[in-house]
Parts: C-alpha cells; sequence; structure tokens
C-alpha cells in the first residue's frame, strides 16, 4: 500500500512539472508577441507602408537618438558633405553619448554623419544643426518642416540630439515611417550599415563603433538607430530583411537595453514566420478577368451610338503586401461595377471598383475604367434610327 502511495506521489509530482514547464512553452509560442516589454512598438512593411503588428503604435512617446535619423536626414538633403566643420563651445560641452568633440576640433560633415549615427553623438548632433540651421532652433524648424512634408503629424522637434523635453516626441508607427523614407537615401543607408568607422579630427583618425546591438548578430538587420534617455527609456529601430519580406521595427520604453534587443527579435522572428508577400494586385486582376469574361456583354449604354464598352483596370499595379500565412480565409475581393450607363462616355472613365479587404479591412483598391469612348446620339442619328425601323413600328399599330 505505501508502494502505491509512492508511486501515486511520483505521478503527482510529475505532472505537475509537465503542466509548469510545458504549458509556457506552448502558450508563449501562441502569443509569442503579448510578453514585450518595450511600451510602445510596430513592425512595418517597407514597400506598402502596412503595419504588421503594432502596440500603441500611435501613441505620443519621447524617442531619445532614434531622433538623429531626422537629422541626418536634413543634413544629407541639404549640404555639402565634404565641408570641414569647426566645433563650437556648446557643440564641445553638449552631454550625453559624444564622439568626444572638443571645442575648434575640425572635422567634415560627413564625418560628423558617421559620430552621429555609429556612436550616437550629441555633440556631432549639435554640431551638424549650427552649421545646417545657424542655431538648434533654426535646425528645429528645418527638422518640423520636413515631418509637416512628410506627413508626420504626431512628430514634433525641438533639438537634433533627442535628449528629454516636454514638446519633443513621435510615435512609433511615424518613426516607422520616417525611417522607411530616409532609408531610401543610399548615403543614410550606407552609414547606418557600418560596424565600424574611422573618422578623421583635426586630421588624426578615431575608430569608432556602432550602438545597434542587431547589426551583424541577427539575420537580415542593415540599420538603423538606437535610443536611450531617462524619460524615453531604451528605443531602437531595426530594418531587417529577409527574402522577399523587408521590414522596418521600432520599439519604444523599453525598461532595458535587453529587453529592447529582446522585443525586437521577438517582432522580427514572428513577423518572418508568421507572414509571407501576396501580390494583391495580381489576385485582383485575376478575379478581374473571370469578371469581365462573364459581364462583358452585359453592358448597355443609354443614348449612345454602341453598348461596346471595353473595361480594364486603370490604375493596376502589383501590389505586394505582407499577410498572415492562413491569408486564404481572411481575403476578399468584390467587384462593383456599373454595366447601364449613360451617354456620352469618354475612354479612361471610371465605372467601378476593385476592393480587397483582410479581415474586413480595406488594403487596396483599384479602378475599372473604360478603353473606349462612346458618344451620344445625334438627332440625325435618332431619325434614321426611326426611319429604318418605320415598318415594324407601322406594324405595331396594328
Amino acid at each position: 500500500m505505501k508502494k502505491q502511495l509512492f508511486l501515486f506521489k511520483v505521478l503527482c509530482i510529475w505532472f505537475i512539472l509537465v503542466c509548469f514547464f510545458i504549458q509556457p512553452i506552448y502558450a508563449d509560442d501562441i502569443d509569442y508577441i503579448k510578453n514585450i516589454n518595450s511600451r510602445a512598438y510596430v513592425v512595418l512593411d517597407r514597400n506598402s507602408n502596412t503595419v504588421l503588428v503594432g502596440k500603441n503604435e500611435m501613441q505620443k512617446r519621447k524617442m531619445a537618438s532614434t531622433t538623429k535619423i531626422m537629422t541626418a536626414t536634413i543634413i544629407i538633403e541639404n549640404c555639402n558633405l565634404s565641408d570641414t566643420v569647426t566645433i563650437s563651445k556648446k557643440a564641445a560641452n553638449t552631454g550625453g553619448s559624444t564622439l568626444g568633440l572638443k571645442t575648434n576640433d575640425k572635422i567634415t560633415v560627413r564625418d560628423l554623419l558617421y559620430g552621429l549615427m555609429l556612436k550616437s553623438g550629441n555633440d556631432a548632433a549639435v554640431a551638424l544643426a549650427e552649421y545646417a540651421g545657424n542655431d538648434l532652433a533654426g535646425f528645429a524648424t528645418l527638422m518640423n518642416n520636413k515631418a509637416s512634408e512628410l506627413g508626420l503629424q504626431n512628430t514634433h522637434f525641438e533639438t537634433p540630439h533627442g535628449l528629454d523635453s516636454d514638446n519633443h516626441y513621435t510615435t512609433a508607427y511615424e518613426l516607422a515611417l520616417l525611417s522607411n523614407y530616409a532609408m531610401k537615401n543610399k548615403t543614410f543607408a550606407n552609414i547606418v550599415n557600418t560596424k565600424i568607422y574611422s573618422v578623421t579630427i583635426n586630421g588624426y583618425p578615431k575608430t569608432i563603433h556602432n550602438t545597434n546591438e542587431l547589426l551583424g548578430n541577427l539575420d537580415g538587420v542593415y540599420g538603423i538607430k538606437t535610443g536611450f534617455t531617462n524619460g524615453a527609456n531604451r528605443c531602437l529601430v531595426s530594418c531587417c530583411k529577409r527574402g522577399n519580406m523587408d521590414v522596418i521595427c521600432v520599439v519604444l520604453g523599453a525598461d532595458t537595453k535587453n529587453f529592447r534587443t529582446k522585443d525586437s527579435i521577438k517582432l522580427l522572428e514572428y513577423v518572418f514566420k508568421n507572414f509571407e508577400p501576396i501580390n494583391i494586385g495580381e489576385m485582383a486582376k485575376n478575379e478581374f478577368l473571370k469578371w469581365k469574361e462573364k459581364n462583358n456583354t452585359n453592358f448597355s449604354v443609354d443614348k449612345g451610338t454602341s453598348n461596346s464598352i471595353f473595361v480594364d483596370i486603370l490604375n493596376f499595379e502589383n501590389k505586394v503586401i505582407p499577410l498572415d500565412k492562413d491569408y486564404k480565409n481572411c481575403i476578399s475581393i468584390d467587384i462593383n461595377c456599373d454595366t447601364n450607363l449613360i451617354a456620352p462616355i469618354t475612354s479612361n472613365y471610371k465605372i467601378g471598383e476593385i476592393v480587397v479587404k483582410y479581415n474586413n479591412k480595406l488594403i487596396s483598391s483599384f479602378d475599372i475604367s473604360t478603353i473606349n469612348s462612346i458618344s451620344r446620339k445625334s438627332i440625325s442619328q435618332y431619325i434614321l434610327e426611326f426611319l429604318s425601323n418605320y415598318p415594324s413600328y407601322f406594324e405595331n399599330l396594328y
């Protein structure tokens, strides 16, 4: 009896251990991205600007040194990178992470950019702002004008470096949009994809290393910028490309560097595991061709010289969007087209729409338009038509 009781206890302990260790792994696999420490995050598809996953991505937050993505963009688009800058006392005395610049040091704009984006030098940020905008306020105006140009409505800049300030903020989503824009510039993309670089200060070389912990350590990562202040906590913007998928991941407000790294890896691995690029345009076109085959002879043009309408997709593009791998059960394509028309009809005249929805949410639409034009019947044509049909009209009277 004691032996049976002992075996029963062993089995109970074994069952508890299995439930304790195995179940969390299973639950974590299902809710993989729920255990994220960062206060806000987003993963954005670069090709379509589609949000793949996100949390609090529209919430205004401090963004620390990820600010320098905008700083670098302004400089690259407006300045001669070969120019030499003399470092001011204000730039040299800037706190936080620095390139180690001293008053009256001489360095090129290009090397300041590398110091800005790799070493996250706040002194480099101030030097560049003074060079391009005369002072920090003038440069902030350039930054905010660019934000408006890009349609960033919940973003505002006060400094070129991102040290905490009440009116200096963005959202994870808008930071991803800004990053996507910046990465389209080859000079910017080359800088943030550099792990080690040698800047020249006063004619002497100085080797600097990129602060981005994912660069070179996670498959497909090729940028972009880290950030930290007490107000913003740990932030990281990453670009990652694997196969046909190219995404930007933004995490803001992580408690530690370790959390921001783990969060970024979790989010990137999740989207590459669970999403695949789908050619929405091609799917819509195939459905349209089937519809056109059935409806080609169903058009009527009141008061028109002909009923022969030829239609096509006006704004067709091979729009590729990453969707969940079970997308076939969640995607719908509706074709709404007016087949009863009134002349005159011009070519390229919109008469319908193809609507593509994913989980009942609109993800794309294409216009259906006429290829040919049909004029309205003239009075003489009406008379000729009446005369040609006169015998039948006469017979109908009897």
